[in-house]
């Protein structure tokens, strides 16, 4: 378990941490919505009119991804950017993106407002699936060389070997809870087989994604690694498989005017899903020893939790058994 926590970042350290870097804080910290590192927006006075500007600084949780992996992060910013897809890039300062203050790794990004996108709002959907096809069209053009692929082995196995120590899970239900991980993984392990990995967003779910009058934008590239097509497609997917099947067609018609996609990968939906599902159990139990997650999860902790994982578990070991989603009406 990681016992690394955020106490140490004050608001003087960070402050400090600004003015290192030329920023003259006109403001106070608002620390945004993130638990894995620490994100606080801010104004700045900037340029020589002294106009205050907003910026938003990421303060990295340590050990979780090294200064390669890092850079590679911002690097595929630049280059999604590069190419005018809508996404938050990092600034540089002194032609380094990717900054350093009493240990800490740290980045600096515009703030940018927008709405959150409506995932029942087709129009906003096609368009997302439009910038989805012209990120990945850039993501396929190479790989990531430092950053891991989503796999069998650090979503279910590492997060298997968490939750087999976990003591948080009541001794009556373990004996459940343990066989029906077991089955969940067994049968990820069967379907898991993906064809092509390229470089994904990775956590392309709507609290990633906002929108603005001229259209969806990206934010948070924090877990972007390798993996196939779908897993940035497959968290739009809300409903029965009609609902599903529907949306899935109308952001494919506009992603496959960039890039192809290849059918294959939706019978992969299930697995990610199950790999998601195990591998966030195992983040808040490696996390737990960090005060923020106790204080924001404190059911993390309680049987009704535990009870209510083993049975989500069990409904997905029933969907990993039903045929695949499928872009053909099931009769």
């Amino acid at each position: 378990m990681a016992s690394f926590d955020f106490a140490a970042l004050q608001p003087d350290l960070i402050i400090d941490a600004l003015q290192q870097y030329g920023l003259d804080i006109s403001s106070g910290l608002s620390a945004l919505n993130s638990y894995e590192n620490r994100v606080y927006q801010f104004s700045a006075w900037q340029g020589e009119a002294l106009q205050a500007q907003k910026y938003v600084v990421k303060f990295y949780r340590p050990q979780r991804w090294s200064p390669a992996q890092l850079q590679e992060e911002h690097d595929f910013a630049f280059e999604l950017s590069a190419a005018d897809i809508p996404l938050v890039a990092p600034l540089r300062i002194n032609g380094q993106s990717l900054l350093q203050y009493a240990g800490y790794q740290l980045a600096l990004y515009p703030s940018r407002g927008g709405r959150t996108l409506e995932i029942d709002n087709d129009d906003q959907l096609a368009m997302l699936g439009r910038f989805l096809g012209r990120m990945h069209q850039v993501a396929k053009t190479r790989p990531f060389s430092h950053r891991p692929a989503l796999s069998i082995d650090s979503h279910l196995l590492q997060s298997q070997q968490v939750l087999n120590s976990l003591e948080f899970i009541p001794p009556y239900l373990r004996p459940a809870f343990d066989t029906v991980l077991k089955q969940v993984i067994d049968e990820c392990v069967r379907q898991y087989k993906p064809r092509q990995l390229i470089r994904l967003h990775g956590d392309c779910h709507a609290g990633n994604l906002f929108y603005h009058n001229e259209g969806p934008f990206f934010v948070d590239l924090d877990d972007c690694r390798m993996g196939p097509a779908i897993q940035d497609l497959w968290m739009m997917l809300s409903g029965d498989r009609q609902q599903q099947r529907y949306t899935l067609e109308l952001m494919l018609e506009e992603y496959e005017q960039y890039c192809d996609f290849d059918p294959a990968e939706l019978k992969l939906i299930e697995p990610l899903r199950a790999m998601r599902m195990i591998h966030y159990m195992a983040w808040l139990a490696r996390r737990w020893q960090d005060p923020a997650f106790v204080l924001n999860f404190p059911w993390f902790a309680t049987d009704k939790y535990w009870e209510q994982q083993c049975l989500a578990l069990k409904e997905q070991l029933y969907l990993l058994q039903q045929p695949p989603l499928s872009l053909v009406p099931d009769y």
